[in-house]
Parts: C-alpha cells; sequence; structure tokens
C-alpha cells in the first residue's frame, strides 16, 4: 500500500496491513514532527505534495527495494498538510523473512523518497519560516 494523505496515520492498520505469516522480521519507521531544527524552535511544518507524482515515484522506489530485497510486504503512507509536533509525517513498513533485509529496504525506501519525490516541507519557526531543501 502507497498512499498520500492528510488524515493522522494509523500504525496499527500499517502495520496489520504488512503482516505476513512468513515475515521473521518487521520493520517500521516512523518520521515524526520533532520541535527544533538547526537549533531554532519549530512550531509545526507543512507538507506540500504533488501527489499523482509522488505515488508513482513512491511505487518505483518500492519496486526497486523489491528487486534488491526478498520482501514480503511493504506500506508507505506520507502526510501532507499542517502538521504538529509529535505528529507522524511519514511511515514505511517492510516485512522480511530476515531483519537484515528488512531494516536496509526500510532505509533505502526513506532514502530514496527524501532525494527524488515531489513532496516539499516547510518548517515553521516562531520567528518566520523556511522551505526545506529536502533535495540537495
Amino acid at each position: 500500500m502507497i498512499s498520500i494523505t492528510t488524515d493522522p496515520i494509523d500504525v496499527a492498520a500499517a502495520l496489520k496491513s504488512i503482516e505476513s505469516e512468513q515475515a521473521g522480521a518487521i520493520d517500521l519507521f516512523l518520521g515524526v514532527v520533532r520541535d527544533n531544527t538547526q537549533e531554532r524552535s519549530v512550531n509545526r511544518l507543512e507538507y506540500e505534495a504533488y501527489d499523482r507524482m509522488a505515488i508513482n515515484e513512491m511505487e518505483k522506489i518500492a519496486d526497486q527495494a523489491h528487486q534488491r530485497w526478498p520482501i514480503l510486504r511493504y506500506t508507505i503512507i506520507h502526510r501532507k498538510g499542517t502538521l504538529q509536533i509529535g505528529e507522524i509525517a511519514v511511515l514505511i513498513g517492510v516485512a522480511t523473512a530476515h531483519r537484515a533485509d528488512a531494516f536496509e529496504a526500510c532505509r533505502y525506501i526513506i532514502d530514496t523518497i527524501k532525494k527524488t519525490v515531489p513532496i516539499w516541507k516547510k518548517e515553521v519557526f516562531m520567528d518566520g519560516e523556511e522551505w526545506v531543501n529536502a533535495h540537495p
């Protein structure tokens, strides 16, 4: 399952969607809104996405990960809109037979999403705001 949503991410539902009797490992990555960045206090984050293109890119990334690791099931959920401190911005879930594959595939997926998917993040501070360059 791959989705972009304005709704809060349901971790329990995401976990249930990737459970498999063949899985010896399930790795979940949760990207959470923190209250600071580079020593500046963050008030909130605002995400924008080109939904269709972002989903297409995430599908490509999932396919690439599946070619590199024996993934049984996966889920990728990214939020957009205004997120408050402590809210989950992104969830990556990967189920594999062995933990090393789950860890590596999950890390590959989130790192590649941050580099290539058209999702933009604005950090809103107490004294201003700044679009973050997620694609250096």
